[in-house]
């Protein structure tokens, strides 16, 4: 049999996820800095016998292993990107570790709110002085942290700008003769449109944030009580800064799980996508599927008839490079019967 050689008509999956990501090294950064800043409060509390300074350097270790995580979830994704064992890329490890980081972020949350109910039923003697010092170096060490990790709303822009790249256009198209044309398109283009963001970062960011509110909170509820004798703030602070943890870690839960779930785009992007491909002629997407394959990575997959069908490659033409859709599959279908409808409408 004659072969031919087919390589200008396949691609990997790596969708540049095998690239390392600004936000791994950000991560790594402050995953060294808390961790060593968990050993000194550790090792003094030990030393000088403070419960306070050990109980904080404890608390900085359980953020320590969620930012492990979250950086593990970005190695993770850059040594097994072009593995065919994962058929769209390894961009939904990301989505996976910043779901695992939400999941820490609630029981973080769910133990500050048991602690502050317990000390409010039970108080407990506080020495100010110390705990206040304690808080406020904590709070210089998250402030640093924030620093590094930026914004913390996930767009990795400085790293998606340079890997997205579009490198190559991959497209194939095919027919079956049973009645009716069948065509498939596949194309390969790196782009960062709808969904590009890194929740793997956001957790990472949210973990210190929720660190430094805790500190904040703990600043403020420590000066009441030293100079008003009011005791009770301490705790009453504590549920609140539970509750914001929780509003921040159900918005992180939502987006990384819509990630995990092939969450649909948004409708406005699927009405820009279906336009872009009935603006023409009798052309009707009757099935559409838009949704996001990893941190700037979307794909695509929709079912065209007509009563003139064109080939797929001029309905991929159509779609608005704005999306920067990395993976599109098209289907086109003869309809004899939707030409003759559309000719009577």
């Amino acid at each position: 049999m004659h072969e031919h050689d087919t390589s200008a008509w396949t691609h990997d999956h790596a969708f540049g996820q095998d690239r390392q990501r600004t936000g791994e090294l950000r991560t790594r950064v402050v995953v060294v800095l808390t961790a060593v800043f968990m050993v000194v409060e550790v090792a003094a509390g030990l030393a000088f016998g403070s419960m306070a300074l050990l109980a904080d350097g404890l608390h900085m270790g359980s953020h320590a292993v969620a930012l492990g995580i979250t950086l593990v979830a970005y190695v993770v994704t850059r040594t097994y990107a072009r593995d065919p064992a994962f058929s769209f890329g390894t961009g939904k490890v990301n989505a996976l570790g910043g779901f695992t980081g939400a999941l820490l972020l609630a029981v973080f949350a769910l133990t500050m709110a048991f602690e502050s109910v317990r000390r409010l039923v039970t108080p407990v003697e506080i020495v100010f002085d110390q705990a206040i010092a304690v808080a406020v170096v904590g709070l210089v060490v998250n402030g640093v942290s924030i620093a590094i990790l930026g914004h913390g709303h996930g767009h990795d822009h400085a790293h998606d700008d340079h890997d997205h790249e579009h490198d190559h256009d991959h497209e194939h198209a095919h027919a079956h003769a049973h009645g009716h044309e069948h065509e498939h398109e596949h194309e390969h283009e790196h782009g960062h449109g709808h969904g590009h963001h890194d929740h793997a970062l956001r957790s990472a960011y949210l973990h210190v944030l929720a660190d430094a509110l805790t500190s904040v909170l703990a600043v403020v509820a420590l000066l009441v009580g030293k100079y008003f004798g009011v005791t009770a703030l301490d705790p009453l602070m504590g549920l609140v800064g539970a509750a914001l943890v929780s509003h921040w870690s159900w918005g992180l839960l939502r987006d990384s799980g819509r990630v995990l779930l092939d969450h649909q785009a948004p409708a406005p992007v699927q009405a820009r996508l279906r336009e872009a491909i009935e603006q023409a002629d009798d052309a009707r997407v009757v099935d559409l599927h838009v949704w996001s394959i990893g941190p700037g990575v979307n794909a695509a997959c929709l079912t065209i008839v007509s009563g003139h069908p064109r080939p797929a490659a001029d309905y991929r033409a159509r779609l608005p490079a704005s999306l920067r859709l990395a993976h599109v599959t098209i289907e086109v279908h003869a309809c004899p019967e939707h030409a003759a409808a559309v000719s009577a409408a």
